[in-house]
């Protein structure tokens, strides 16, 4: 029995050690990625001359607290990528197809919605084909993005060597400098998503002084007692919790999309099909593609998301079905909100029900914006964290600092959200440059540097179309973006 005690503490110190090795993070989230290197089997693994990610593991990953798989294989990963520093073993959490598909489906059924039936109005017929169409370029570019981080082994197995955005702008711009393309995302990453968070700062302000117009309270007051309900954000340490935040979130989405449909419905008898326009104002009809297509963009989270997903093998589906339902969820309810309204449909739906529906359904979009801050934030705040924790000074890498590295951008948020003046103008200006170089430019970019040898004619053909839609539409949005500025600062 004690030659037994013995080996068994034995076999528990070198389980605790190769856990340790194992858990090399990166730099998004700080996950295990080490299991990505994993034997695969032959007739799973599709090439990249497909970009096909179905990457089947030898054995299926489980939790960090359960068994230890000793089939490792050599992982063939690039000599250029450098870890960031080892994070929290707390934070080392998988998540399943599900829950990533409910992460995503909150970055893409956000606030935005309720200003498609307002783009339909300016753009007619051609806003049913631009949602239709916006869905599967999101979704294209999506895939191609994760396919930057895989290559080839020398047995033409598919290997991941890349864990996040900035590794793949590093490999892209590692002969001009090594570091310049993951500085110009991350950044890039940290102000589209710090703008997101404001918004919905802003948007729970405004949502609670509509709902409560008679309490003797400003706007700015609202939108601080919503920071309030925030705070316990700065305690979220695990992708695991957004998932469950993100998954009430689209369930309070649905929600408000069932209660509008429904009273649509209801004044069936009013719809007519006369009410859709042929011809087309040019910057309405931009200021629709502009609502239309960022109302898809999710691409800043899916590294991470699939990074952290039990079997990453799943990942394309889940994206095929999340942009799917996405699709004719989005087009049914702008189609049947604008049938009621016609030329009335103002730009927030909501507006349009009658004041007995309007309290109801301003709470709901109240609970949604508070329940989608927290993805954008988490996300931020761990970008920042892991550049900063980089080094090996321990004090970077304590929890007491990550705490107060999230505290520091909640407060942030905060400030910018009260005190920045014609912030949604300029949200817009941030948006036409961070979210078009974000889910247009920079995926297709990539796809093209990486694996131009490996890919088709007609994959080279896409991925340049979509790069120059990208441009067009972000050189669109910034000349509305600066135009608006230009005649508010006239007018003061």
């Amino acid at each position: 029995l004690a030659t037994l005690s013995f080996f068994k503490n034995i076999f528990k110190t070198f389980s605790s050690l190769f856990n340790c090795f194992r858990e090399t993070p990166s730099l998004f989230l700080g996950m295990a990625r080490w299991d990505s290197c994993l034997d695969t089997d032959e007739e799973h693994v599709n090439f990249a001359r497909r970009d096909e990610l179905n990457l089947a593991h030898s054995e299926e990953r489980e939790e960090p607290d359960g068994p230890l798989n000793f089939e490792l294989d050599v992982c063939h990963q690039d000599p250029e990528y450098k870890s960031p520093a080892p994070l929290p073993r707390a934070q080392v959490k998988l998540i399943t197809s599900w829950e990533a598909g409910w992460n995503v489906t909150n970055a893409i059924q956000g606030i935005f919605v309720l200003g498609l039936p307002y783009a339909l109005l300016h753009s007619g017929y051609s806003g049913l084909f631009l949602i239709i169409l916006a869905a599967a370029l999101c979704c294209y570019t999506g895939k191609i993005l994760i396919a930057c981080l895989y290559e080839e082994n020398e047995d033409g197995q598919l290997i991941r060597v890349r864990d996040t955005y900035e590794d793949i702008a590093n490999a892209c711009c590692k002969k001009l400098s090594p570091k310049l393309g993951g500085i110009v995302v991350n950044v890039t990453q940290v102000m589209e998503l710090i703008m997101t968070c404001i918004l919905y700062l802003v948007a729970s302000g405004n949502l609670l002084s509509h709902s409560f117009p008679y309490v003797p309270v400003t706007e700015k007051t609202w939108t601080v007692i919503a920071f309030v309900t925030l705070l316990p954000c700065v305690f979220i340490k695990t992708l695991k919790i957004v998932s469950k935040l993100s998954q009430l979130c689209s369930l309070v989405h649905f929600i408000v999309i069932l209660v509008v449909m429904t009273y649509c419905l209801t004044q069936i008898h009013q719809w007519s099909w006369a009410k859709f326009r042929l011809s087309i104002e040019f910057e309405d009809f931009l200021v629709s593609v502009g609502v239309i297509i960022f109302s898809y963009t999710s691409q800043i989270f899916l590294p991470t998301l699939e990074g952290n997903m039990k079997n990453p093998g799943e990942f394309r589906c889940m994206l095929n079905w999340t942009h799917f339902f996405a699709c004719v969820l989005k087009t049914t309810f702008a189609l049947t909100a604008f049938l009621t309204w016609g030329e009335e449909t103002k730009e927030v739906i909501t507006d349009n029900l009658p004041s007995f529906l309007q309290t109801l359904v301003n709470l709901c979009l109240l609970t949604k914006a508070l329940l989608s801050y927290p993805l954008p934030f988490f996300a931020a705040t761990e970008i920042v964290y892991a550049c900063i924790s980089r080094g090996n000074h321990s004090n970077y890498r304590s929890p007491l600092f990550a705490l107060g590295v999230r505290g520091s951008f909640l407060v942030l948020t905060l400030l910018m959200a009260m005190f920045i003046p014609h912030f949604a103008l300029l949200m817009g200006l941030t948006g036409s440059v961070t979210g078009a170089a974000m889910t247009f430019l920079l995926p297709s970019l990539f796809h093209l540097k990486l694996k131009w040898k490996k890919l088709s004619f007609l994959e080279k053909c896409a991925d340049i179309s979509v790069f120059i839609l990208g441009f067009l539409c972000s050189l669109a949005g910034i000349v509305c973006s600066i135009k608006g500025l230009l005649e508010v600062f006239e007018g003061v």
